[in-house]
């Protein structure tokens, strides 16, 4: 199965040239790291900053360059900050062509639940909000199943809600999802995992048609 870093870099395989890309918090940072040969895109953090490249250097972080997630990052040339009004106008506008979120939870319709935890407290929904309603293109980064071996891919939410039939694909440690037709088809499998290995790991309606590859990395 998938580390998160090989995530991300299944994931930046979606990337298309000239594409504004937004990376959320968690394993979406790190597709950053490995933009294609020959593909140029414009990642956009929510907190205000266009053309950010990939994570620093050890010992080169400069404290006051993060993302959404507080991280220290790079700003290629031509890179620039905004305000957060700019930013948010940009993604409620559409003007972003491909969203990348974490999720805890994402149902056979579309659903997904990436903000709150029942009991934890938390400091509200965040920008995901208005990701999850603005974007056309929403692929998530995900593990599979939780820390109990129960599976997150589902038939319903049990979360709160961020967004409703919005999720188009889903990368996991196991799996490439496509959601469409309230229910999860198998395009490609984890380097070593059987279709037999994804099928008990999900709860949801799974479609498994012919033959699935290996995702190539």
């Amino acid at each position: 199965m998938l580390d998160k870093n090989q995530i991300a870099q299944r994931i930046a395989q979606e990337l298309q040239n000239k594409w504004y890309v937004n990376l959320g918090i968690g394993i979406p940072t790190l597709v950053a790291n490995y933009i294609p040969k020959g593909i140029d895109v414009e990642f956009q953090s929510e907190n205000g900053l266009l053309g950010m490249g990939p994570f620093p250097i050890e010992g080169t972080e400069d404290a006051d360059m993060i993302n959404a997630g507080k991280q220290t990052v790079t700003i290629l040339d031509g890179g620039s900050l905004f305000d957060s009004a700019m930013s948010f106008a940009m993604i409620r506008g559409q003007h972003v062509q491909l969203t990348v979120l974490g999720a805890m939870e994402v149902a056979q319709n579309g659903d997904i639940a990436n903000w709150k935890i029942p009991g934890r407290m938390v400091k509200g929904m965040g920008g995901a909000m208005d990701l999850v309603a603005s974007a056309e293109n929403i692929i998530v980064a995900m593990m599979h199943t939780n820390k109990r071996g129960e599976s997150k891919i589902l038939k319903e939410c049990s979360l709160p809600l961020t967004g409703v039939g919005c999720v188009k694909k889903i990368v996991t440690n196991l799996a490439v999802l496509d959601v469409r037709d309230n229910s999860f088809y198998l395009l490609e499998r984890a380097p070593g995992v059987s279709v037999e290995e994804i099928q008990q790991a999900t709860e949801g309606n799974l479609i498994v048609e012919g033959e699935i590859p290996e995702m190539k990395l």
